[in-house]
């Protein structure tokens, strides 16, 4: 498979979801758009209009499992 420059990618039909863990912390969240052909976005939902993290649906989906497995707690 060939990798795929994401770097100039059009988030602008993005539908943002807030992360269910986020709760009522104040704000510090994560939001998640997968409805975009072929990528996963993530942004900070206290800046909608800053950057975003752009991944594949395969690295999206290793993050996830390692999240699950616990391999980033500390």
């Amino acid at each position: 498979m060939e990798p795929k420059d994401l770097t100039a990618t059009d988030l602008t039909e993005a539908v943002w979801k807030k992360s269910s863990r986020s709760g009522n912390n104040g704000g510090n969240c994560v939001e998640v758009a997968a409805n975009l052909p072929g990528i996963i976005a993530v942004r900070d939902s206290k800046n909608p209009n800053g950057p975003a993290l752009v991944f594949t649906p395969s690295e999206w989906r290793a993050f996830l499992g390692g999240v699950k497995l616990g391999e980033f707690d500390a």
